[in-house]
């Protein structure tokens, strides 16, 4: 009975989907520029068992490896602007351990990513609005001490994206896993420039709005401001932080439960929703936009990279092979660029909409929110660096 309440639940954003659908029918074939980012929940804490949580020391080696294994994996394929496919690392407020997120920042530093906020909280009882903007606050200065964050227009006050752990925004879960009505205002209010958490569904926290980007249109200090809001467009500003940018929500015909029950295309990558060509297709389909500038596609995906079973598909064969498919479809089929961002850099670009500026989005890159310790350029990697125990195959679009 729960499960089958939690299904029930989780469909309210059905309606609002199909409207989308029949305005945006004509978007992706307008598409021409596709805009990926991955919102990666990083855990380096996480070993699967409840309240359980690894060692300082493992969580040093497991962080060391990944550092290694990543670049292997990705640095062959490059964008259109020459920038690899990066993870934007949302590390844990609640564990932070300087030792760790040095070897992270590092590894940003070199290229590879950029770090953000990520909060688990309200998790045995309700969270209270004085200790949810004490840990933002912390963490946030912590970050600071290793170059990580970023400044919007030159103002002194650091901002950050955001993602809500067990996905209940602002107490969108009616109590669980949060607690904080007022949770949104007090990002407002501690330098969030945007809020990366969905989609959620399968989980009840969804809402019904779905594949956007817009901010928030119920006041900022009540639960779940974000049911509601404004989408951004060409020559509005966006009047409230943060901004809402969610990743595809879909239905997948194409993967049906006992062959009949359309699956859910939430844009998770993991060891059962490895990154796919035929994805991409759904993602596109998704046409997250800002209004008026439907040729500049934003495709917000999100992973839990820590989580070790689904690591053989982020640091394996399936990613590299994703994301040679991809960038040779961008090559070789000429109908759209690609371009790998990160969180901030994929609002940079929204802002840059907004302001009614288009061509290229890659230029836009650093538009109004710049990195504290800005990254180095990478060099790419000679082509002989990942090898693939299959042979090639034809990609189609």
């Amino acid at each position: 009975m729960h499960n089958a309440i939690k299904v029930v639940n989780s469909l309210k954003w059905l309606p609002n989907y199909s409207i989308h659908l029949l305005k945006s029918a004509s978007w992706p074939h307008q598409q021409r520029h596709l805009i990926l980012a991955l919102a990666d929940h990083f855990e380096p804490c996480y070993t699967g068992i409840p309240q359980t949580y690894h060692s300082v020391s493992e969580q040093v080696r497991r962080m060391r490896d990944w550092a290694k294994s990543y670049p292997a994996v990705v640095d062959r394929w490059r964008d259109v602007d020459g920038h690899p496919f990066k993870h934007t690392y949302f590390y844990l407020a609640e564990h932070y351990h300087p030792e760790v997120v040095e070897i992270l920042a590092e590894h940003c530093r070199q290229g590879w990513g950029e770090v953000e906020i990520h909060l688990h909280h309200g998790i045995d009882t309700p969270d209270s609005p004085e200790n949810t903007r004490n840990i933002l606050e912390t963490f946030r200065t912590q970050l600071l001490e290793h170059g990580c964050l970023s400044k919007m227009d030159g103002d002194a006050t650091p901002r950050y994206a955001f993602v809500h752990g067990n996905w209940a925004l602002a107490n969108s879960g009616n109590g669980r896993f949060c607690g904080v009505d007022e949770e949104m205002q007090i990002l407002a209010d501690t330098g969030c420039y945007a809020d990366f958490t969905l989609p959620s569904a399968p989980e009840p926290m969804q809402i019904a709005k779905v594949n956007s980007i817009y901010e928030c249109g119920l006041p900022m200090n009540e639960r779940a401001p974000h049911r509601k809001g404004r989408d951004l467009r060409v020559g509005e500003a966006p009047r409230l932080w943060p901004v809402m940018i969610q990743g595809p929500l879909m239905l997948d015909f194409g993967r049906r439960r006992r062959g009949v029950i359309p699956g859910i295309e939430n844009s998770e990558l993991s060891a059962s929703n490895p990154p796919t060509l035929h994805r991409l297709k759904s993602w596109r389909r998704a046409a997250i936009s800002i209004l008026g500038r439907p040729e500049w596609c934003f495709i917000k995906l999100h992973c839990h990279g820590m989580i070790a079973q689904d690591q053989p598909s982020l640091l394996g064969q399936p990613m590299a092979e994703f994301l040679r498919e991809l960038t040779e479809l961008s090559r070789n089929n000429g109908s759209f660029q690609l371009h790998f961002v990160t969180a901030r850099e994929m609002v940079n670009i929204v802002l840059a909409a907004c302001d009614g500026l288009e061509g290229d989005p890659g230029g836009f890159r650093d538009y109004r929110l710049k990195l504290i310790t800005p990254a180095r350029r990478l060099a790419q990697a000679a082509p002989s660096q990942f090898e693939y125990s299959q042979p090639e195959r034809k990609s189609s679009s």
